[in-house]
């Protein structure tokens, strides 16, 4: 299973969701839905733009955790 940190950088940098989504591109309503991990994919030209406007690398977004199943 993949989680997505994307709120615990946001807070680290202090940025709100709607300045981001303005940054990088996205409606406010797709970035709600990588941050609540109900997304099924992302593009990397968005992680791309994600992580520059955030100065981080994907491994500080995306957290890999095996399933309880």
């Amino acid at each position: 299973m993949i989680i997505v940190n994307l709120d615990v950088m946001m807070a680290k940098r202090k940025m709100s969701s709607g300045e981001l989504s303005e940054k990088i591109g996205i409606t406010p309503a797709n970035l709600s839905i990588l941050k609540t991990n109900k997304g099924k994919a992302i593009r990397f030209t968005t992680l791309d733009k994600i992580c520059n406007v955030l100065k981080c690398s994907p491994g500080d977004i995306l957290e890999y955790r095996e399933d309880d199943k």
